[in-house]
């Protein structure tokens, strides 16, 4: 992408590890500046994602693809945390509210997630990043609700890789909830077509209590009254 007329292209950012003496800032990045940051945020994603030797170029690659098709969607948004040095990011865009999100789900999608849907109050969130320095035990969750908020968003959602348990954990652990599986081709499958790809549909209710999968609709009288404007 190139600069809008009359600025110049900002150089990359040197790199450091983010201090624990220094206060963590939230910041919001328009298209421009993720584009111009994205090599950067490429970096944090290595630094912060403990892959096993050889694998690192190939991760970063990939979360250069997600992003840039990312900022190409309506509605998306990028934030960062920082301090000396970036120690964390998280991004999405708004969900269409006639539903695509959901393509390839297994069975019937719960009733209040379909409304919220329809009503175009849920946000995905594709992908978070958290630098493992970062002196902010809940930075993560910090991200996403800020995130969530600047959009009034009343339900987050994200799909992860079944077979990455450890990725499934650190959301739940985050307080979000397994609804149900969704099969979909991989990126590199879509030029060659074999076996979807099985990934946990999850979500992140926002202020509106908590779904369960015994009473996944509970939540109507919550919706029509705490949702955001």
């Amino acid at each position: 992408m190139t600069a809008p007329p009359g600025r110049e292209k900002s150089p990359r950012r040197e790199r450091s590890t983010p201090s624990a003496t220094d206060a963590l800032r939230l910041r919001r990045l328009n298209r421009w500046q993720a584009e111009t940051l994205k090599e950067d945020l490429a970096d944090l994603y290595v630094e912060s994602s403990r892959a096993q030797p050889g694998e690192g170029y190939r991760g970063r690659e990939a979360f250069l693809r997600r992003l840039t098709g990312a900022i190409r969607r309506p509605g998306f948004a990028l934030l960062i945390a920082e301090s000396t040095a970036f120690a964390g990011c998280v991004y999405g865009f708004p969900v269409r509210r006639e539903g695509t999100w959901w393509r390839g789900f297994d069975g019937p999608l719960p009733q209040s997630v379909e409304q919220l849907t329809a009503s175009g109050h849920v946000f995905a969130i594709t992908e978070t990043v958290v630098h493992p320095h970062a002196d902010d035990q809940g930075l993560a969750r910090r991200l996403q609700h800020r995130l969530l908020a600047d959009h009034h968003a009343s339900l987050g959602a994200t799909l992860v890789e079944q077979a990455d348990a450890a990725v499934c954990n650190a959301f739940l652990s985050w307080g979000w909830q397994d609804i149900g599986l969704v099969r979909r081709p991989s990126d590199e499958q879509l030029l060659r077509p074999s076996d979807p790809v099985l990934l946990r549909a999850l979500v992140l209710p926002f202020g509106l209590g908590r779904l369960t999968t015994a009473h996944p609709d509970g939540l109507a009288h919550e919706i029509r009254t705490q949702r955001p404007g």
